[in-house]
Order: C-alpha cells, then structure tokens, then sequence
C-alpha cells in the first residue's frame, strides 16, 4: 500500500487485528529460537571443553609414554657396545659364511620352485572335451 492512499476503517481493523494476532506469535517464536540457540551454543561449547580436557589428558600419557620408551631406549643403547662385545666371542668366520651361503642358496631354490608354480598355475589347463567347434578354419 502507498503512502498516498488512504485506508478505510475496514481495512485498517483488518490490519491491526492482522498485526495484533501475528505479533505475540512472531515474540514467541523469536523467543523460542534465541533460547534453542543459545542451549545449542553451550552444549557445543561443553562439548569442545570436554573433547580439548580429553585431548589434553591423552597428550600427556602419550608424552609420558614416550618419555619412558626413551629412557628405555637410552639404556639400551648404553648396554649395546658390551652386549655386541659378549656376543663376538670366538671367531667362526669359515663357519658363518658356509651358513650364510647354505641359506642363500636355499633362498634362491626356494624362489626357482615358487616361480615355476606360479608360472604353471598362470596357464590355463586343457579341457577334455572335444572341442564346440570346429578347429580347423574353413577354406
């Protein structure tokens, strides 16, 4: 409606009972969405609380946890020059190598006989039925 028109007293009942009906409405919804806002707003807030406390409290275990790792790590290494040293003992080099060969060469039959399964197990076998149709091509 324009500002020049003037409204007649059927109309402008119609529109105040319009306006006076749809505004406790318009209050209450309004009311409604800034309290379910506001309840959703604190409840994610709650949430990242909790979930940062937690995060922080696995943190610091993993922290310890890696703290007690390295310090074990650090006597382990401490105790390897002697250990390495305990372990030499008497040489056996000649020995060694024949074993260190022996297992190579088992390593590498090993490998032959897979292969040659593989390859065997890749081609498809023969059927033995005749063949549906006829072999030979036709002059």
């Amino acid at each position: 409606m324009t500002s020049n028109t003037r409204l007649t007293p059927r109309e402008r009942l119609t529109q105040g009972l319009h306006y006076t009906a749809v505004g406790p409405v318009d209050i209450t919804r309004g009311t409604l969405g800034l309290g379910l806002n506001s309840a959703q707003s604190a409840g994610s807030a709650l949430r990242e609380r909790y979930r940062q406390s937690r995060v922080a409290k696995e943190l610091s275990e993993a922290q310890e946890a890696v703290a007690r790792e390295l310090a074990a790590a650090q006597e382990v290494v401490a105790s390897l020059p002697q250990q390495l040293q305990d372990a030499r003992g008497p040489r056996h080099s000649r020995r060694k190598w024949a074993l260190a060969a022996a297992v190579g060469i088992a390593a590498i039959a090993g490998g032959a006989v897979a292969f040659s399964i593989i390859r065997r197990s890749m081609q498809p076998e023969p059927s033995p039925r005749p063949p549906s149709v006829e072999v030979a091509p036709k002059p």
